[in-house]
């Protein structure tokens, strides 16, 4: 088993994650299972919940994440209140305590999560609202002896399928770490090519965007990030 405790005030993010693993398992979506104990529950003001432990893993591929964001996808909207898709979700927290980002930097970056809100506000329609992980990349649909499953979700909401499709686009666009034999792949198997959406440039950003606070987080407190 394990035992995750989450942060004070992150109940109801806590009780969301309890009933996504759960609609997830109803619908036969491989994912990481939870114990069967009635959950959460609250120690020191902290949410706790219990998951069965997971075989040895490693990181999923392209085609994995691809495969398994396929089938998400291809479900019905769950009934669950899991929440609309906020790529912004922490953002600006983030940027507010940032201590390793220049302040004119930091104001540029401000600037750059205002205008991405005006954009995301109108942004083009893209395919009808379903059911989407929000952290969709190899090292969250991990492979296992006994096959490939999707884990962290935490980000689980509902909303535009594209956002999980841009994160690994934009690692193939952006940051080079998937190959463009690779993201040929991505898209051969999952049946569509995010970046040929007129809405991609939005959503690329703001992910860009939380690649970079996300890293701002880290910084300030790890040495080794720092250098």
């Amino acid at each position: 088993m394990i035992v995750r405790i989450a942060r004070e005030g992150q109940s109801a993010a806590a009780a969301r994650e309890v009933r996504v693993a759960r609609w997830l398992a109803r619908e036969n979506v491989p994912a990481v299972r939870l114990v069967d104990v009635e959950q959460p529950v609250e120690a020191d003001s902290r949410p706790v919940t219990f998951w069965a432990e997971l075989p040895p893993q490693q990181h999923g591929s392209v085609e994995d994440v691809a495969e398994l964001l396929a089938r998400l996808h291809s479900l019905t909207t769950p009934a669950i209140e899991p929440g609309y898709l906020d790529p912004f979700v922490r953002v600006g927290e983030r940027l507010h305590a940032a201590t390793t980002i220049r302040d004119d930097d930091k104001q540029w970056l401000n600037a750059l999560h205002s205008d991405l809100l005006a954009a995301w506000a109108e942004r083009p329609a893209g395919v009808p609202g379903r059911a989407v992980h929000g952290d969709a990349w190899p090292g969250n649909i991990v492979r296992t002896a006994g096959g490939v499953l999707m884990m962290d979700l935490e980000r689980f909401s509902v909303g535009l399928p594209e956002w999980d499709l841009v994160s690994t686009a934009v690692r193939a666009k952006t940051t080079g770490a998937v190959s463009a034999r690779e993201y040929d792949r991505f898209c051969a198997v999952y049946g569509y090519d995010v970046t040929a959406w007129e809405g991609y440039p939005v959503l690329a950003h703001a992910r860009e965007l939380r690649m970079v606070t996300y890293a701002a987080q880290h910084t300030a407190d790890n040495a080794e990030w720092k250098s």
